[in-house]
């Protein structure tokens, strides 16, 4: 009789120490559990630039809400898609468009280069600037950033990148809010970001 009335709370305990550690997991990644520190703990200085060459630091995030993708030109489907969803966003947002900064950070610089962001881009939203940057400037940023971007070899020598696919949506004063949804309408996801002007 012992036996059979200890295995539910075993079971519920179980779970509810799971729970927790799965909560503080979550907590971790979005900065932590405090509310009041001074500085999240994603995000930070960074220099990089934008496929018409101009520099671009955390302080051209200032002002106005911030989608940030990180993926790479070489991408096959999640980085494409990703992108065009944004910029389904955008379209969907109309001249408010302007008032949203869409950053597509590359975490692949060796093939990234300013031109080859420029080409890429082309097919998307023109409201989407791409960045890019020496291999220590974009390690510093995805380091700052929490995202996770590893070198993949390929049997032909070539190579893929694997990386964090989640969508960034910064507020006005550049700090990291939340992955931002795209599993929503662009006119729903449209009023979502306006909340953050």
């Amino acid at each position: 009789m012992a036996t059979s009335s200890t295995r539910p709370g075993v079971v519920i305990a179980a779970f509810i120490i799971s729970l927790a550690i799965g909560l503080a997991a979550v907590f971790f990644l979005i900065g932590g559990l405090r509310t009041d520190a001074p500085v999240s703990s994603i995000g930070g200085p960074f220099q990089l630039t934008d496929q018409t060459g101009a520099s671009v630091t955390e302080k051209s995030l200032k002002g106005k809400p911030t989608l940030m993708f990180f993926g790479f030109t070489h991408c096959p489907d999640v980085c494409p898609t990703s992108l065009f969803e944004i910029s389904e966003v955008l379209r969907a947002m109309g001249p408010d468009a302007g008032r949203v900064n869409a950053y597509f950070v590359s975490v692949d610089p060796e093939r990234d280069t300013p031109a080859v962001m420029k080409d890429y881009l082309q097919s998307f939203d023109p409201h989407l600037k791409g960045l890019t940057g020496s291999p220590e400037a974009v390690d510093h940023m995805i380091k700052a950033y929490r995202v996770y971007a590893k070198k993949v070899p390929l049997k032909d020598g070539d190579y893929t990148m694997d990386h964090t696919a989640a969508v960034y949506l910064l507020d006005r004063d550049g700090r990291f809010v939340a992955p931002f949804s795209l599993k929503q309408t662009p006119q729903q996801a449209a009023a979502d970001l306006k909340r953050y002007f």
